[in-house]
């Protein structure tokens, strides 16, 4: 097994056994309101889920967030997790893809295209590797390998610096990817990896060539944890670990930055925070954590969470009065 691939089971183990989600902050969607609406109009069955993001229609607007991939686990859970988006017409997005471009044997835990044939699949790479050689032929290499549809540029400065020998290089990482973000070919992505996107940071890469941003905020996973746990097996460094913007905050901060699609994610657990997320200005949102260890035992058990969110998501609507999710945003766009 490679030190990548190592490194990369190492993360799941973690996040199966650690408790890597933050301690002292959430996520902030707690304080957003939602309205009631005691008469609604509407009949529950008749509330309409669907969405279109990046030219795919979804049945909900959801993602699969990015978890893993390298090992003979990452393998069995990117199977699991492609079946269940086929399933249920969700997305799917996939952890960082470095590993296999540089050890072809790990191409196979990323190759699931075969289960899910007509999802929204999202390849993976991060920024860093372009300050490293990497340049926009990998990212193209990334997204047809599998035959994806797209690919996230993940930025992580603070779980790379928790990292033994992590990328650390981040300087003039901007005018790297205005050169490289129009050449891949595809749409391309910009995301945390859970310690969130700010405003300036959106309005920085609004002429880069972005397709959407995904805020990845604050109140969920918190990937310096990930690290700290991986190397120490304990939290040596808890004050940096909870650094991060809240996904509530970094949601209104993009919005209000960029005209860019945005996708939330970071700590969303229920139907209701996909609901308030969306009025915060999300195209979609993307769940990974509670879905990681169903993805160990079966797509069934991936789907049992999947379609309670989006249950509640449909109550959600339906007593808000919101007979679609272009109700829910067109009232941001009025706010």
């Amino acid at each position: 097994m490679s030190s990548i691939s190592a490194r990369k089971l190492k993360h799941i183990q973690v996040c199966l056994e650690y408790p890597v989600q933050y301690a002292t902050k959430t996520t902030g969607l707690e304080n957003v309101a939602w309205t009631y609406n005691a008469l609604p109009e509407l009949r529950l069955e008749d509330i309409d889920l669907t969405t279109t993001f990046l030219g795919k229609r979804l049945n909900a607007p959801l993602l699969i967030g990015a978890m893993t991939g390298g090992a003979q686990l990452g393998a069995t859970i990117n199977r699991n997790l492609a079946l269940a988006a086929d399933a249920l017409g969700v997305g799917l997005m996939l952890g960082s893809q470095r590993v296999m471009l540089e050890n072809t044997d790990a191409r196979a835990s990323f190759t699931v295209r075969q289960y899910a044939p007509d999802a929204l699949l999202i390849g993976n790479i991060g920024v860093a590797q372009f300050k490293k050689g990497y340049d926009a032929s990998h990212a193209r290499r990334a997204v047809e390998l599998i035959g994806a549809d797209a690919i996230a540029f993940h930025t992580n400065p603070l779980q790379e610096a928790l990292q033994i020998g992590g990328d650390t290089d981040f300087a003039q990482v901007i005018g790297t990817l205005e050169r490289i973000v129009p050449a891949v070919g595809y749409p391309v992505i910009l995301k945390e990896v859970g310690h969130g996107l700010s405003g300036g940071v959106a309005r920085a890469v609004k002429d880069v060539g972005f397709a959407a941003l995904d805020v990845a905020g604050a109140g969920g996973t918190s990937w310096a944890k990930v690290e700290d746990y991986s190397h120490n097996g304990t939290l040596l460094h808890p004050d940096l670990c909870e650094i991060g913007i809240p996904t509530a905050q970094a949601l209104e901060q993009c919005w209000a930055a960029s005209s860019l699609p945005l996708i939330a994610s970071g700590g969303i657990r229920t139907g209701l925070e996909v609901a308030k997320a969306l009025s915060l200005g999300a195209s979609v949102c993307a769940i990974a954590l509670p879905l990681l260890e169903p993805a160990t035992r079966s797509p069934e058990a991936v789907i049992a969470v999947l379609e309670r969110v989006i249950w509640e998501l449909r109550v959600a609507l339906f007593v808000a009065g919101h007979a679609n999710l272009q109700s829910v945003q067109l009232q941001r766009e009025v706010a």
